[in-house]
């Protein structure tokens, strides 16, 4: 006999009775039943894998056998490529190209003798083979599966060694002993046990599409990305082309890496110079326009930073910020208007990263708070001057990690000048160095209008 248990649907918080409001993530109303797994008697294992307990000393790591994807951004944010038995969960918003990602990467890893199946549980194959010929993947090495069933799928792996398993998506999957549907939190929860299962007992990588909520958190339980070893998460911003794919967990590397793409008509195509591709539509000599050097995985990257501060008609003047953190918009505002009276307190003030992008890097303070002074007096930065630097509440710029990268990038993309810490070291490669001490000194950047 099985207990009745209860799901957050926003963030996969359980609990043996109906709760208002969750306790994990404060969503009112959430929470959905799921029959739980059947009461047992207490029984004690032993011995059940036939593994001894040895000395942590004398334990020698076990060798990790990657398969390379042949997509040269996602072997570097998995850290080289799919690691055998591994399980990894791609999450992304509605249409943002998990379904396209998901079947490139099919193309990539067929080979003649080791096939790739592909169960698609959310579109039929016809429509999975208009995308497959649009994106040019003929490869009969790719079996599609269009299936809902988790048994149905592990009897068509019989007698079969794939070199991966795609699902697309999970919250399609169903297991016979759930009575739930499907997208549940009891049934999404149980078909990633048995994917993980499958993937461990016979080291074959499964690759599983996830959904996320409204909000960007992963959909179901919060189980989910304890169970898988690899979550990656692709971003993007409606009309834009650019998608950004980052690891959030990399049980077998770093999460440190990203990787950007193109959506094209022809499939995702990875971007090798983000920051040329980034600064392509640049309008250089526009006030409230500066270009930050930041560091996003390993690699620095050159960003337009656009600021525009304009009268408000209202009481309570707006602050939006795009791709930029809102609390630190709110901190710059408050040092730039004290360090050089700048006055935004009767202003609109509105701070975009161009391309999409979304970065959280310290080292933009300093990028950001001169676009804000450059809109607010109406007069521009130099055309050849690129930024980077961390600011403290007192008005002080700090200095920031791998100056060295930076300064190489923003000569390699042709700037001239580079406006730094006062007290970072200079090292690298850069034209004109541009040292800053305190907020007031960006002042003296600014052109003449």
């Amino acid at each position: 006999m099985s207990r009745e248990l209860f799901f957050c649907t926003e963030c996969g918080y359980e609990s043996r009775k109906w709760l208002g409001r969750c306790p994990g993530c404060g969503a009112w109303n959430s929470f959905a039943s799921a029959p739980g797994p059947p009461k047992k008697g207490r029984t004690v294992r032993r011995g059940a894998s036939g593994a001894a307990p040895v000395p942590i000393n004398e334990a020698a790591a076990a060798v990790q056998v990657r398969q390379p994807t042949r997509i040269a951004g996602i072997d570097r944010v998995l850290g080289g490529g799919l690691v055998a038995g591994s399980v990894v969960l791609l999450a992304g918003a509605p249409g943002i190209g998990k379904s396209t990602l998901m079947l490139q990467l099919a193309g990539q890893l067929a080979r003649p003798g080791s096939p790739v199946l592909y169960v698609s549980g959310e579109e039929s194959a016809q429509q999975v083979g208009l995308r497959a010929r649009r994106l040019g993947i003929d490869r009969p090495e790719v079996l599609l599966l269009p299936e809902t069933s988790c048994p149905a799928v592990f009897g068509h792996l019989e007698g079969v060694n794939p070199a991966a398993v795609i699902v697309d998506s999970i919250q399609t999957m169903t297991v016979d002993e759930i009575d739930a549907p499907a997208g549940s939190v009891g049934q999404v929860r149980q078909a990633a046990a048995r994917f993980q299962e499958l993937a461990k007992s016979s080291g074959v990588p499964v690759l599983l599409a996830g959904h996320v909520t409204k909000d960007g958190m992963i959909a179901g339980p919060k189980l989910l990305e304890h169970l898988v070893d690899v979550v990656l998460s692709m971003e993007g911003e409606p009309g834009h082309d650019l998608r950004i794919l980052r690891a959030g967990k990399n049980r077998f590397g770093t999460v440190a890496e990203l990787a950007l793409f193109s959506m094209t008509d022809h499939g995702l195509e990875e971007v090798h110079n983000p920051s040329a591709w980034l600064l392509d539509d640049r309008q250089a000599g526009a006030p409230g326009s500066a270009v930050a050097v930041a560091i996003e995985g390993t690699s620095p990257l050159l960003v337009e930073v656009q600021a525009l501060v304009t009268p408000s008609r209202l009481g309570t003047p707006r602050r939006v910020a795009q791709g930029f953190d809102p609390s630190r918009l709110a901190l710059l505002l408050a040092v730039a208007g004290r360090s050089t009276g700048a006055a935004f307190g009767e202003r609109d003030v509105f701070v975009n990263i161009v391309g999409g992008l979304s970065i959280r890097e310290p080292a933009l303070d300093l990028a950001v708070t001169a676009a804000l002074l450059s809109s607010a007096a109406d007069r521009p930065l130099p055309e050849d001057l690129a930024i980077f630097g961390e600011i403290g509440l007192l008005g002080e710029v700090r200095a920031v990690s791998r100056a060295e990268d930076r300064l190489r990038e923003a000569a390699a993309m042709g700037f001239g000048r580079v406006a730094i810490p006062a007290r970072q070291a200079e090292a690298g490669e850069a034209g004109e160095i541009v040292r800053i001490a305190r907020v007031a000194d960006l002042a003296g950047l600014l052109r003449p209008a």
